[in-house]
């Protein structure tokens, strides 16, 4: 079966948009990987200019989830790199939406997953391992907590508090 589209989603279901159940993100992500649609149950991570907690999850099994984490918009360095995102396609994650930069895009684009971010960067990150697992996040203008349900393709991302029937 098809997945419905992110526009067929919004224009299917006007009362959950009223209700907040279902969020749209501002559309500042550039669109990486193989897989251009994809979508799955979050899992979020607050960081700022620090790898560590994002390889970790990434080295963990994905079971189809989605990796959204909030580097604080941080234009500086890259949070994402190729290693962790070959890692994470085989580990069976759907996508990865990071607010802040990845590297290594030659090699995150040959991945078949899917990932976003707000651009690319050459210099690495942090390795402190400081961070937030599991806790509510603000991107792209939108709240999003862990568990809620992530749907993404080509018009944008979407955000419901459930799991969609599309």
């Amino acid at each position: 079966m098809a997945l419905a589209t992110t526009a067929e989603v919004c224009d299917a279901n006007p009362q959950l948009i009223v209700s907040g159940e279902l969020r749209a993100l501002q559309p500042i992500f550039q669109i990486y990987g193989r897989r251009q649609v994809f979508s799955g149950p979050v899992v979020t991570l607050k960081v700022f200019e620090d790898n560590v907690l994002i390889r970790e999850f990434l080295e963990e099994k994905g079971n189809g989830r989605v990796l959204v984490v909030d580097g604080g918009g941080s234009l500086r360095c890259a949070i994402l790199g190729g290693n962790p995102v070959v890692q994470a396609q085989n580990n069976g994650w759907a996508g990865i939406v990071v607010n802040g930069c990845i590297r290594d895009v030659d090699e995150i684009n040959g991945c078949d997953i899917g990932v976003r971010a707000l651009a690319s960067h050459p210099m690495k990150a942090n390795k402190k391992g400081i961070g937030e697992k599991h806790v509510p996040i603000t991107i792209g203008g939108t709240r999003i907590c862990d568990g809620e349900w992530l749907y993404a393709d080509t018009d944008g991302i979407l955000i419901s508090r459930t799991e969609l029937s599309v």
